[in-house]
């Protein structure tokens, strides 16, 4: 098996000049790839006690239910605004280019539970930071974050202040 770089596609000058885009598809579209990501992911978080397992749409889905399947734990899902049926809870939040909003059913997460978060991705940090806070209002514990890839040069890390964050990959850059 290769390392997880083997896996994931960079591509320079996109979606602008002078960013390297980290393209995660090539990682999903190869067996190996993706079982590498979930089996690293996985050893990150072994040392980790959590009840629950919340993923945010829609790559989080992704890596976060096979994490939920392999630690039997339930799978919460964040969704964007006005995907989910029931009352929700939720969360705006800075994009580069104007704002999100991100939503949670209001009886997902029990208070006191210890949470596990899981995406694909930290840059910035603000799809993080709005999960961990959807999380807390509802009386959860942000156990920690796990991500495939962090991108150090957006800082996510620092903007999501004291949060434990474990990384499969960390590119320096943005």
């Amino acid at each position: 098996m290769k390392d997880i770089d083997g896996y994931i596609r960079s591509i320079p000058d996109f979606p602008e000049p002078g960013i390297i885009f980290r393209d995660i598809t090539s990682l999903l579209q190869d067996a190996e790839g993706f079982q590498v990501a979930i089996d690293d992911m996985q050893e990150l978080i072994d040392d980790l006690d959590f009840d629950v397992v919340v993923g945010a749409e829609s790559r989080g889905f992704v890596f976060g239910a096979p994490l939920a399947y392999n630690n039997k734990k339930p799978l919460v899902l964040i969704r964007k605004k006005g995907k989910l049926p029931c009352e929700v809870v939720s969360k705006e939040y800075a994009l580069e280019y104007g704002t999100a909003t991100i939503e949670m059913h209001k009886d997902a997460i029990k208070p006191g539970q210890k949470v596990l978060l899981v995406d694909d991705l930290i840059a910035t940090g603000g799809t993080t930071k709005a999960m961990i806070e959807l999380v807390e209002e509802l009386g959860g514990v942000v156990a920690g974050v796990v991500v495939l890839i962090e991108l150090a040069g957006l800082k996510g890390r620092e903007f999501i202040g004291d949060y434990r964050l474990d990384a499969v990959r960390t590119y320096e850059g943005k």
